[in-house]
């Protein structure tokens, strides 16, 4: 039977990368967004014109655990499985410590963190049924701090512990394990790096390169298709938290 991944975030950017690679991989995909609904939508037909009937979208705000549940079982319900799951949904912004608020902190821990322990925790008997796993995206900035960005670090560093946490807790029947990007791909909006920034972070890496998404979906197959890994944060930045 095929099988089944659910990708948070995963409409956009790299999310987009991991949900196209694990489909041409023949998974089934169930796509998952909070607000980029025609992203989500238009990658879904993109999929199906491929594929019919291998990818859905399904929309969820991950700050809202109350309604986890029903999602699960939405996408329990679309193909009677779950054999997968991608945490990769994220929250990233700038937050000096003089003007931080509670308000970014609960944004920040809610999408990198908790709304990855709850989903996980709800998906849990079918990736059990399934002997299934977990994979969580983090940061190489969970064990190297960002200055401007400590929230955003530190739920990051949380993500990397519940990787290491839920391997013990879901064994022997269900492997969770992490990836943690460098630079993959720039960020947006008032994100984004100037030119010079963005030469100095290339010259830190052992590589002097950039990555790219494909890099970040090519270790998730590897994750997958390695199963005696588990409990393992996998580092895929040339180098750079070495250099």
């Amino acid at each position: 039977m095929t099988k089944v991944a659910i990708i948070t975030g995963g409409a956009r950017r790299i999310g987009a990368e991991i949900t196209r690679t694990l489909h041409a991989q023949g998974l089934n995909v169930i796509v998952h967004y909070r607000h980029a609904i025609s992203d989500a939508n238009a990658l879904v037909a993109e999929l199906n014109q491929l594929r019919p009937d291998s990818a859905c979208a399904l929309a969820l705000d991950l700050s809202e655990i109350s309604k986890f549940f029903d999602y699960i079982d939405q996408c329990q319900q679309r193909w009677g499985r779950i054999d997968l799951l991608i945490n990769n949904a994220s929250s990233f912004y700038p937050t000096s410590i003089n003007f931080a608020t509670d308000t970014q902190w609960d944004d920040l821990f809610n999408s990198n963190v908790k709304g990855a322990f709850f989903l996980t925790q709800h998906a849990l008997p079918w990736l059990q049924h399934s002997q299934g796993q977990v994979i969580n995206i983090t940061d190489i900035h969970a064990k190297t701090p960002l200055k401007g960005y400590p929230i955003y670090c530190m739920a990051k560093a949380a993500l990397d512990m519940m990787t290491q946490s839920l391997a013990r807790e879901c064994g022997p029947n269900v492997r969770v394990n992490a990836i943690a990007p460098g630079a993959i791909l720039w960020p947006e909006d008032e994100n984004t790096l100037s030119e010079a920034k963005r030469t100095a972070i290339i010259d830190a890496t052992a590589l002097k390169r950039p990555g790219t998404p494909a890099h970040i979906a090519q270790a998730v197959l590897a994750l997958i298709h390695n199963d005696y890994i588990t409990g393992t944060t996998l580092t895929v930045d040339g180098g750079r938290s070495v250099s």
